[in-house]
């Protein structure tokens, strides 16, 4: 073999022992401040689409998640979502087996204020009235005695049933975990109406399966605000998803995604 060209191999190798050390060290740079990267462990009670719902594999998905995911990006830290029952998401916060609630919840209840931080409000919404498509029922003011009416657990819908009852508008109020229970027992007529939110009422009609047996009456009910919660005093976290969210909401990717779900 001749000199040179053993030159040439010997060089080559040391080359690529070189970038294979790089390589290596590269790796382990990018692991290391992967491991450094905080992780927030976020709850919601996914089927409240399409804020909170699960996509065709069973993940967790909706608006909330892609936003708070959006949020993360921008400010540098990771979100790991957990489900539970709407009534455990605050208890799970206070008693720090989570770090945020992503769930559609409303920003603007004095009960829930005095238990979390909220972060600055992400979607204005309502509540509308759903029933049967051949029901005479125009409303919450002709609901009547012997009516049943549903509401999901732990939000403001519930606590509007619960005051129709306590005002005998209406003769029960049915309080569920979970807003597709109220649709089935509303299609099946186990109940005469659900009360929900405006933009869960239309993704629920949007769907050929619940649009042909259900439509939305009267008019829009207790307009309430959307926001992401913290634990209590958290004000480190609350900093960071205000600063996010106003950063998606200005360079434009706020309405990337909410035309994503909602257009």
């Amino acid at each position: 073999m001749k000199k040179n060209n053993l030159l040439k191999i010997i060089f080559v190798s040391l080359m690529m022992v070189v970038l294979i050390g790089l390589a290596g060290c590269g790796d382990k740079d990018k692991a290391k401040a992967d491991k450094n990267v905080k992780t927030y462990t976020a709850v919601t009670e996914p089927t409240f689409p399409p804020f909170d719902t699960t996509d065709e594999d069973g993940e967790i998905a909706g608006f909330d998640m892609d936003l708070m995911n959006a949020i993360a990006e921008d400010q540098g830290f990771k979100v790991k979502y957990k489900s539970l029952e709407f009534d455990a998401l605050i208890p799970a916060l206070e008693s720090k087996q989570a770090d945020i609630i992503t769930a559609g919840m409303n920003a603007e209840d004095p009960a829930r204020q005095a238990k979390v931080d909220f972060s600055d409000t992400y979607y204005d919404s309502g509540l509308v009235v759903l029933v049967k498509k051949d029901s005479d029922i125009k409303g919450v003011d002709s609901f009547t005695p012997d009516m049943a009416v549903a509401g999901q657990i732990g939000t403001t819908s519930a606590d509007l049933v619960n005051e129709l009852k306590a005002d005998n508008k209406i003769a029960k109020a049915v309080v569920l975990n979970k807003n597709s229970e109220a649709i089935q027992q509303l299609e099946n007529g186990d109940i005469q109406a659900v009360i929900m939110d405006q933009p869960v009422a239309k993704n629920y009609l949007k769907h050929k399966k619940h649009g042909q047996k259900i439509k939305t009456v009267g008019e829009v009910l207790n307009a309430e605000s959307y926001g992401f919660a913290v634990q209590k005093g958290n004000k480190e976290l609350q900093k960071k998803i205000n600063d996010g969210l106003a950063n998606l909401k200005e360079n434009g990717k706020y309405d990337k995604i909410y035309k994503k779900w909602f257009e």
